[in-house]
């Protein structure tokens, strides 16, 4: 994993201390939430083309409840690059890389068509920066949230159906999809 910016730390300083400063606001809001909110505003603030809608709703409120922990006891940034796709996109998506890559083979190394996509079912959720996808690797469970593929070090899917217990990592998204074989560790 590459090593951490050491302006990815100033801007989760400046967030946090943002925060700090939006909870008198957010307290008057939502006292019982008031953390949540401070966190959620400071966050928009941070990344403000992060778009959160689609997710499913338990997606959604594990990735809030993780990032607002992350924030609030870790000073750690988590934002989203990308959450749902809409499956045209997603088509899109996968059409261009088979295009730049020569086959859907080799495509699904990193990207999968809509019907096999987390992101079409929004449960996928992609973060930066690297700290904060660290951060969620090592406490994502405790959210259901979990890292999937070895070769995508940003891609975390809920799955709150695992118990507890990380699914196995594929090595890319293609792996174990289209006949795939899929190899135990």
């Amino acid at each position: 994993m590459i090593p951490a910016r050491p302006r990815d730390r100033l801007y989760a300083v400046l967030t946090l201390v943002l925060a700090v400063f939006l909870l008198p606001a957010a307290f008057l809001r939502r006292p019982g939430r008031a953390r949540e909110l401070a966190c959620r505003w400071a966050l928009r603030m941070r990344f403000p083309a992060e778009d959160l809608t689609g997710l499913t709703d338990g997606a959604l409120a594990a990735f809030t409840a993780a990032r607002t922990r992350a924030l609030w006891r870790h000073g750690q940034l988590i934002g989203l690059t990308s959450g749902y796709r809409d499956p045209a996109v997603q088509q899109r998506m996968f059409d261009e890389e088979v295009r730049r890559s020569g086959s859907p083979a080799s495509a699904r190394m990193l990207v999968l068509p809509p019907a096999q996509s987390g992101h079409v079912k929004g449960v996928a959720l992609d973060v930066r920066p690297h700290e904060g996808a660290r951060w969620l690797e090592e406490h994502g469970a405790r959210y259901d949230l979990y890292r999937i593929y070895d070769n995508e070090w940003w891609h975390f899917e809920y799955r709150p159906d695992s118990g507890g217990r990380p699914p196995r990592r594929l090595p890319h998204p293609g792996a174990g999809h289209a006949g795939e074989a899929v190899t135990q560790p």
